[in-house]
């Protein structure tokens, strides 16, 4: 009996702990909605998105980063409030997903029951003080994007109602590039007449819709006294023909503009040069979006 007692007590021991031990709450959190902000200061242009995650916490704890939709069990009881923030993928990159310093985190306050489902459906808005920078392509005579002279190929505007590729959302266009073996390579920069004042150490981010064939780096031109520096950051890779569709990106332009000469003022660049191996290419971007504080 010596030796049987002690493992009927741990017998026992176990027993009380899965007994004592709760049921979950399930939270189940759906896909973001954006909607536009009434007491906005400048407008946000369409609100296209690629929310795809949340940063979620349930009172003061934070439970974890998830990819929606999701449902989530928490160890907890009781009203608590739960918060959820928007979380987008830094620079296309899906190990990096971070909150969106530009969107208002989304908040409830909910009675939490063991074994029952607390169900959300998040909505987001641009804050308020945010300001923007947008080509939206929807004025087909004035662009802001301006072919350089060395360019090869040039941007045109596309009527996206006639277009078998549609558009990322409602709008009447968006700008198209076609690169060929004799036309292989596009260079462009945003209007220099509507220069980007961007501020050191604040969070400032490029968001762009794109549908492309032949990859497109994105840079950022930083215009000083010292000179001119183009700063290539972020590179959209192809994607095949038969599977081609509408993205979105978010680009971080934060680093860049805190390593640029004090005083500089900013342009956006864009770069694309006919893939090897390929006797044509095409790259279709809308929504280019600087957004900033």
């Amino acid at each position: 009996m010596k030796h049987i007692s002690p493992i009927f007590g741990l017998i026992f021991l176990l027993s009380s702990c899965i007994k004592n031990n709760p049921d979950p709450v399930w939270i189940k959190i759906n896909e973001w909605t954006l909607e536009a902000n009434p007491n906005a200061t400048t407008p946000a242009g369409e609100l296209t998105e690629d929310i795809s995650d949340a940063w979620v916490f349930v009172g003061n704890e934070f439970i974890g980063v998830f990819e929606l939709p999701c449902e989530i069990p928490v160890i907890t009881n009781g009203t608590q409030a739960i918060r959820v923030y928007p979380t987008v993928l830094n620079n296309g990159i899906s190990a990096t997903k971070k909150i969106y310093p530009f969107l208002d985190f989304y908040e409830v306050t909910a009675d939490l029951v063991e074994n029952e489902t607390v169900t959300l459906d998040p909505v987001t808005r641009y804050k308020s003080n945010v300001n923007f920078w947008i080509e939206d392509f929807e004025n087909s005579t004035v662009i802001k994007i301006e072919n350089d002279p060395t360019s090869d190929a040039t941007i045109q505007v596309v009527d996206a109602t006639a277009s078998p590729i549609g558009q990322p959302s409602n709008g009447n266009g968006f700008g198209c590039i076609n690169l060929s073996e004799t036309v292989n390579r596009w260079i462009a920069y945003s209007d220099d007449s509507d220069v980007l004042n961007l501020t050191p150490g604040q969070d400032a981010y490029v968001e762009i819709d794109y549908h492309n064939t032949n990859r497109i780096t994105s840079g950022l031109l930083a215009v000083s006294p010292s000179g001119t520096i183009d700063n290539p950051n972020i590179q959209m890779n192809p994607q095949s023909e038969s599977e081609v569709v509408w993205k979105k990106i978010y680009i971080e332009l934060k680093e860049i503009v805190g390593g640029s000469d004090p005083g500089a003022y900013f342009q956006l660049s864009f770069l694309a040069v006919l893939d090897d191996e390929d006797a044509s290419g095409q790259i279709n971007i809308d929504n280019i979006k600087v957004v900033y504080y």
